[in-house]
C-alpha cells in the first residue's frame, strides 16, 4: 500500500506492521538524505474518510530514544508527497511521547538507523495537524508549481488577446510578429518540463 523514495537508491516497499493502523520503514545509512518521498502504490486506497499520518525518526545524540515528528500526510487525493529532513536529524525538536509509544511498541529501537512511521487516521484529525516547520519549504512545492503555471497561463491569455490574422495584418517595419503557434508550443513544453521536474527553471 505504501512506498518510500530515497534519491539514489531503489524504491522500498517492505514495511513493518506495528500496530493495528500503523506502519514502520526502516531508513539504514541516513545520515547523507535530505528529502524523502512517501507515497500510496496505487494497489489499495485508503478507506472512506482515512488518510495517512507521516512521521519521521531520528535516533537522539543524547540518548537511546528516538525522536518522531511529524512530517505532514498522504491521502487518496494527495497519494504523495516530498518531506525535507535535513534539518530534522538534529533532533533539535522535541519527541512526541505518544507518537513513540505508538511506532515503538512491539518493535525494538535501531539506534543507526532513521525510520518512517506512517499512521491511519481519520481526515479530520489530519487537517487539526501540524507539521514540522523545518519540513514547510518541501511542502510548498505543490504551491509553487501552482503560482509558475497560472503566472505562464496569464502571460500566454495576455499575449493571445492581441492576435490577429495576416489579412488584418497592416504592414509595419518596425514590429516583429511571433507566430501564435510557437508561442502555444513553447506553452506545452514547459507544462511538461515543469510536471517532470518542478526545479527545471534553475538550470
Amino acid at each position: 500500500m505504501f512506498g518510500v523514495i530515497v534519491s539514489g537508491r531503489l524504491v522500498q516497499t517492505e514495511f513493518q506492521q506495528v500496530g493495528e493502523t500503523q506502519f514502520l520503514f526502516t531508513i539504514p545509512d541516513a545520515d547523507s538524505i535530505n528529502h524523502i518521498v512517501v507515497f500510496m502504490t496505487g494497489q489499495t486506497p485508503f478507506p472512506d474518510g482515512l488518510g495517512g499520518a507521516v512521521y519521521f525518526s531520528w535516533p537522539n545524540s543524547k540518548d537511546s530514544s528516538q525522536t518522531w515528528q511529524l512530517l505532514g500526510h498522504i491521502t487518496n487525493t494527495k497519494p504523495s508527497a516530498i518531506f525535507k529532513i535535513s534539518k530534522l536529524k538534529s533532533g533539535a525538536s522535541g519527541s512526541d511521547a505518544a507518537v513513540s509509544n505508538m511506532f515503538n511498541s512491539g518493535i525494538g529501537v535501531q539506534n543507526v538507523n532513521a525510520q518512517i512511521g506512517i499512521s491511519v487516521e481519520p481526515l479530520t484529525q489530519l487537517a487539526q495537524q501540524s507539521p514540522d516547520s523545518a519540513t514547510a519549504a518541501t511542502n510548498t512545492l505543490p504551491m509553487m508549481e501552482e503560482f509558475i503555471q497560472k503566472m505562464v497561463e496569464n502571460f500566454v491569455n495576455y499575449a493571445s488577446s492581441f492576435c490577429i490574422t495576416q489579412a488584418d495584418m497592416t504592414p509595419n517595419p518596425s514590429e516583429t510578429y511571433v507566430p501564435l503557434s510557437s508561442l502555444s508550443k513553447w506553452f506545452e513544453n514547459f507544462k511538461r518540463r515543469l510536471q517532470q521536474n518542478p526545479y527545471f527553471w534553475k538550470s
